[in-house]
Order: C-alpha cells, then sequence, then structure tokens
C-alpha cells in the first residue's frame, strides 16, 4: 500500500504548506493516539529541535494525542536519537520527533519511533495514515490524555552518552571544537565532552529559532575548520540540527566523513577484539571503504541510501555497525538509531585508548575519487530494464576493472538521475563519468521526448 504522507524518513516540507499545518498536526497527533492505544499503550514522548515553529506543532500534537486519549510526556528541545533513547526509558508506547533534520529553520518535518526505539514498522504508518481518513472525535473528559515534562531529560541523555565510552574514558589533555548547528544538542553534547574531561570550545550554539543549521553544523563545517587549526584543537564535531548526523574535523582541518567515521569505529573495535560481523554502507558510500575493510576481512554490504535501509540490513544481518557518508552512523549495540553524539564519543575513546590523533585513525581507509553528475529529463522514468543502459553501464565498468565501479541512481522526488562513477584514477573516473552522463541523458531523453 502507498503512503500519501509518510516519507522514507517520516513526514517533512516546508511550514505553513501541507502537511506542516497545525490543523494535519493536530489530525495526526490523534491519528497516531488511535492506533498505539488499540493495544492498550497510552504514553507517548514528545521532543523537538530549536526551530521556532517547533512550539506550534508541540502543542498541536499534545492536543490530538490528548483527544485520542493518551498521555504525553514533553521533553523540549531534545536531540532525535535522544527521543528514541528516552521512549525506551520510559516504556513509552512511541516517541515523536517534531524536526526537519539539517534542513533550514522555515522546513519541519515529524518523525515516529516504536516503543523500541527504532522506525516505525510500515504497517503502524499505514493505520495512522488511515485513521486520518475518519472524523477526528474527542474522547470523555475523564479519558483525556494528561501531559506532563520530563524535567531531568537532557541529564538522563547525557549520562547515557558518556556511558557508551565504558566507565574509565578520560579525555583529560583532549581539544575539542564542537559545532552545535545552532540546533537541539546545544545543552547536551558541549556538557557530554566536557564532563568526560575534555578542553571544550563551542559554537553555534546559541538557538534563536531562527539560526538552526545556517552556515554551520555537519552540512556547513567550515567555520569549524577554521576555528580548529586557530585554536589548535585535536578536532572538531560538527552535529546536524537534530544530532543524528557527525561530521569530524582533524587537527588539520580536514573533514573526516561518515565513511571515513565508520572505518575508524569498526577498526578500533577490531583491535579491541569486540567486533562483530560486518558493516552497512549505503549505495553511496566511497569505494575506499570497501577496499578498506575488504583489506580487514571485515564483511561488507550496501543499503539503498536512507538511515532507514540501513537500518533494515543491520537487523536482517544482526550486525553492529553501519551509516552514510553524510554522517548517520548507527552504533546500534549502543542505540538503536543514528546518534552524532554517541558515535564522537566512540572516535574520542579511539583516540585516547591508542594514543593517535584522529588524522592517524583514518589512514587505513584511502578515499577514492568520486564525481557524480545530475542529469535532468523532462519527467521521471523507469531505469529497470533498459538494454541501452545496461550496455553503457556494463561498457564504463570495463574501463574502470576493479579499480572503480558505477552508479545510476534516480531521485526519489525529482526527474533527476544521478550518475555517480568513482575510482582509483581521478582523470579517467571524470572522463567516465561525463561521458556516460552524456549518453544516459540522449538514452532516455529519447523516452520522454
Amino acid at each position: 500500500m502507498s503512503r500519501r504522507y509518510f516519507g522514507t524518513d517520516g513526514i517533512r516540507g516546508r511550514v505553513g504548506q501541507f502537511p506542516i499545518t497545525p490543523d494535519f498536526m493536530i489530525k495526526l497527533g490523534w491519528a497516531a493516539g488511535c492506533v498505539f492505544a488499540r493495544s492498550g499503550q497510552s504514553r507517548i514522548v514528545i521532543g523537538k529541535d530549536t526551530r521556532i515553529s517547533g512550539y506550534m506543532f508541540e502543542s498541536a500534537l499534545e492536543a490530538g494525542l490528548s483527544a485520542a486519549g493518551v498521555d504525553v510526556l514533553l521533553t523540549g528541545p531534545m536531540p532525535t536519537p535522544a527521543v528514541a533513547y528516552l521512549t525506551r526509558t520510559f516504556r513509552a508506547s512511541a516517541g515523536i520527533v517534531i524536526s526537519a533534520s539539517h534542513n533550514p529553520f522555515d522546513d519541519n518535518g515529524i518523525k515516529f519511533f516504536s516503543a523500541q526505539g527504532t522506525k516505525l514498522p510500515d504497517e503502524v504508518e499505514q493505520a495512522i495514515e488511515a485513521q486520518m481518513d475518519l472524523q477526528m472525535s474527542t474522547a470523555s473528559s475523564d479519558r483525556l490524555g494528561k501531559a506532563r515534562r520530563i524535567d531531568d531529560a537532557a541529564g538522563r541523555y547525557i549520562e547515557f552518552c558518556k556511558s557508551t565510552g565504558g566507565g574509565n574514558l578520560n579525555l583529560r589533555g583532549l581539544k575539542v571544537v564542537i559545532d552545535c548547528a545552532n540546533g537541539a544538542t546545544y545543552h547536551v553534547s558541549p556538557k557530554v565532552f566536557a564532563e568526560l574531561g575534555a578542553e571544550v570550545i563551542e559554537i553555534a550554539s546559541s538557538p534563536d529559532g531562527l539560526n538552526i543549521n545556517e552556515g554551520c553544523g555537519a552540512t556547513s563545517p567550515k567555520t569549524l575548520q577554521k576555528i580548529v587549526v586557530a585554536e589548535g584543537a585535536d578536532l572538531g564535531i560538527a552535529l546536524d540540527g537534530d544530532g543524528d548526523r557527525l561530521i569530524l574535523v582533524d587537527h588539520t582541518g580536514a573533514v573526516v566523513d561518515g565513511d571515513e567515521i565508520l572505518f575508524i569505529i569498526a577498526n578500533a573495535m577490531r583491535e579491541q577484539g569486540v567486533f562483530e560481523g560486518g558493516v552497512v554502507g549505503t549505495l553511496m558510500s566511497n569505494f575506499g571503504l570497501e577496499q578498506a575493510f575488504k583489506r580487514l576481512n571485515i564483511p561488507f554490504v550496501r543499503a539503498a541510501v536512507g538511515d532507514r535501509y540501513v537500518m533494515e540490513q543491520l537487523a536482517q544481518h544482526n550486525w553492529l555497525l553501519g551509516g552514510e557518508s553524510s554522517g548517520h552512523v548507527v552504533c546500534r549495540h549502543l542505540i538503536s538509531t543514528g546518534d552524532g553524539t554517541v558515535s564522537a564519543v566512540q572516535v574520542l575513546k579511539a583516540m585516547a585508548d591508542s594514543g593517535r590523533s584522529l588524522s592517524d585513525l583514518k589512514q587505513g581507509m584511502s578515499k577514492l575519487p568520486q564525481v557524480m553528475i545530475n542529469v535532468r529529463l523532462a519527467r521521471r522514468v523507469s531505469l529497470a530494464g533498459n538494454a541501452d543502459l545496461e550496455k553503457a553501464v556494463a561498457a564504463a565498468e570495463s574501463r574502470l576493472g576493479d579499480s572503480g565501479r558505477v552508479l545510476l541512481r534516480p531521485s526519489g522526488t525529482e526527474p533527476v538521475v544521478r550518475v555517480m562513477v568513482e575510482g582509483e584514477d581521478g582523470t579517467l573516473v571524470d572522463t567516465v563519468c561525463r561521458e556516460l552522463a552524456e549518453k544516459v541523458e540522449n538514452i532516455l531523453s529519447a523516452l520522454v521526448s
């Protein structure tokens, strides 16, 4: 059954435009409350990031859930993974996060977590959408849901993040710059690392409702790079607006992306003798990551792009570690979803345990040159079963040999096909990508003309 409102990562859009409106959120809260109440579950945690519209949607969801007879626990501004953690801690039926992640302030969205702190199963999302088609009703006054705030939510999450480094982790002597993207981590993540002993310099930790992700955070680390070098810091930590994404900066100012973070954590666990299973990346993970894991005899598989699909592959293989080059890193043995702060703790633990710098720890992986060209078409078209495309891709792969790979990936939201080529020879990669993109455009344009 196709979904009308839920995408691969919840519901997201521009504030004031359907469905990101107060009336829709009231109905959504009511519908979700009705679905969860059917199984006798009647308590839901609501958290949000720092964008100004979060207040409005928090109130709307609270009203809808109360009308359905469901109690609400409010965390206030809190990272997305913290809501997943608190949902499990309070034995709640579900968790709701009001956030548009790394998007600008005038977007917002809704993510749901199950009682286990994982993304909702498709059938539950479909049940909520079906309930949305019904006329909203209000429970009798004696059965209305109650709401209360979790006063110690931040402190609980801070202690949890610290605990993931083990009881003896001491970061004394490390100087860390933390970019909170003026988002949900502003009051928790700096405290995690300061309480673990590091000298912490905070930037982008003064949210005003409008400045979330604005020229800062994991999607814009240039300022962090400059400050790390200027301050002589050991590393920089860049989180995104809702705290589930992590990008690092080493002491030289070089960016360390999600692929390299995955490698560092996996290799550190391997050296400590605690690594189990393999690692899940995505179709966009750098080929150099795959080669690095092959040298270490660590199994590696690729999921579709999106942390939802990474989690599905981790569950299917019963593995512990996965993520995306964009910085979504899932340490499944520690928490049920991607968590930028927890992932950063694991990297700093690797640094503390080994006595090596971040720059040294990433040396076991060499990122290969990667070129991507977006081919825009008049309308969306299926790539499946197109013999001409298959022939063109096969020819490109033949030119790269075993030292590269080719990927054609249609956009899920617009009439664009992404042509990605990577390999050891940067000049060859660029040539192959440009020539393949031209062939793809010619083949597909003929179909849509």
